[in-house]
C-alpha cells in the first residue's frame, strides 16, 4: 500500500495507476487522508456490481417474470400535432 500527497499524485500519476493494481494508494491532502485510488476490478468486488454490461442489462429473474406479462401495445401517432404534407 502507498501513500501519495496530492502534488506527488498529479506529478505521478502513471506510477499510482500501476500502484492501485495491486493494492489500494491512499492520496493525501495537505498531510490527512483524502482519497484512495483502487482498480476497477477492486471497486466492482467491494461494490458488488455485475461485471459484464450483458450482466449489468440483464433484469433480475423476477422482473424478467413480471415482465413477460405486461402488454406493450404502442398507440399510432397522432396526426393532429402534425400539419399535413401536401405533394404538387
Amino acid at each position: 500500500m502507498q501513500t501519495f500527497s496530492s502534488r506527488e499524485f498529479n506529478q505521478r500519476t502513471s506510477q499510482a495507476q500501476k500502484a492501485a493494481q495491486v493494492a489500494p494508494v491512499f492520496i493525501t491532502k495537505r498531510g490527512k487522508p483524502d482519497l484512495v485510488l483502487i482498480s476497477h476490478a477492486e471497486y466492482l468486488r467491494l461494490a458488488g456490481k455485475k461485471q459484464t454490461m450483458l450482466e449489468a442489462l440483464t433484469p433480475p429473474p423476477e422482473l424478467a417474470a413480471a415482465m413477460a406479462d405486461v402488454d406493450m401495445e404502442i398507440p399510432p401517432r397522432s396526426t393532429a400535432q402534425r400539419p399535413a404534407v401536401e405533394f404538387e
